[in-house]
């Protein structure tokens, strides 16, 4: 579904880059969310006046996933290929993917600058993020970067964070409200729907035996930010056709008592299709309620009548 880049440059090697006027950013862009998106914006205002090209610098794997292999909690909005895709929506030129490792950790601000952005990038104008940190153990500060800047005749910029309220939007504040079920709050921060990637496996069809058939989904990259435990109003997106459904994560409590693995489980509205071992696009909408154990399979098929319909009523369906 999001294979194809045909209007941004993707550079896997630093060699014979020839960009021309390099106006370049640095960072994970995890999710590409509003505050990126002022960042991005700039670079390609900047390049427009210099007669440039809009260059993101980006790193993969996951450094986290490099310096502490350990963390198996580690968790992103976007992969690699889905972040290319929303860099290629935002119009950037090019995207180069520096492929992180322990060695290249190693580097201290000065010599990145120096061996990449300058030696290989031919940086012209550099936007840095309100945050941004650089070089070996993040010790790169922005009056480094002046320095290096001087030195190599280039200039640099900072930006301002992005605010919702009194909060400054992050990658951080939007896992986080994904984690917590604030969908709502997560796509504002975002603008965009948060979506997931998943492929259809065969559950234990207990779902369509009450009435309520449903697709079990496995999500096809374990570090992906998936929302808490509840019942959720989403769109699925199959073979690029878009359907309403309500999905539920969650350990189906009623069900099977003793189930330690959390599930997530879609029923599509208006949908017979055979879909198993099929990708299907999640896209989270609004969350319904928590999730809870009825006493009965009776109670539990009278509570998927009541949230059927709220989340028909959310989408303008009754």
């Amino acid at each position: 579904m999001i294979e194809n880049f045909d209007k941004v440059k993707i550079h896997h090697s630093l060699n014979k880059l020839n960009i021309k006027n390099a106006i370049v950013t640095i960072g994970m862009f995890d999710g590409v969310h509003r505050g990126h998106h002022m960042i991005l914006d700039r670079i390609k205002e900047v390049a427009k006046l210099h007669n440039g090209e809009s260059v993101v610098i980006t790193f993969w794997p996951h450094p986290r996933l490099v310096l502490a292999p350990e963390n198996t909690y580690l968790r992103y909005l976007t992969t690699i290929k889905e972040k290319i895709k929303l860099l290629e929506e935002a119009k950037i030129d090019h995207v180069i993917i520096i492929n992180f490792t322990k060695e290249f950790a190693q580097k201290t601000a000065n010599e990145f600058t120096e061996e990449i952005l300058v030696s290989k990038i031919k940086v012209k104008y550099l936007v840095l993020g309100y945050d941004h940190r650089f070089g070996k153990d993040r010790k790169g500060t922005l009056d480094d970067m002046k320095l290096c800047a001087n030195k190599y005749n280039f200039k640099v910029e900072k930006l301002n964070a992005i605010s919702s309220g009194k909060e400054i939007i992050s990658s951080t504040k939007i896992r986080e409200a994904i984690e917590n079920g604030e969908i709502e709050k997560a796509n504002d921060y975002l603008a965009y729907d948060y979506f997931i990637l998943g492929r259809v496996i065969k559950g234990n069809r207990i779902g369509r035996s009450i009435g309520f058939p449903t697709a079990n989904i496995k999500i096809q990259d374990k570090h992906k930010q998936k929302p808490g435990i509840g019942v959720y109003a989403v769109d699925i997106l199959f073979e690029n056709n878009l359907y309403h459904g309500m999905l539920n994560i969650g350990y189906r409590p009623t069900i099977e008592e003793k189930v330690k693995t959390k599930t997530t489980e879609v029923h599509i509205f208006n949908f017979d299709k055979n879909i198993y071992e099929k990708e299907v696009l999640v896209i989270f909408k609004k969350k319904i309620r928590n999730e809870f154990r009825f006493s009965n399979i009776d109670g539990l098929k009278a509570q998927l009548e009541t949230d059927k319909k709220m989340v028909q009523d959310y989408f303008n369906l009754l």
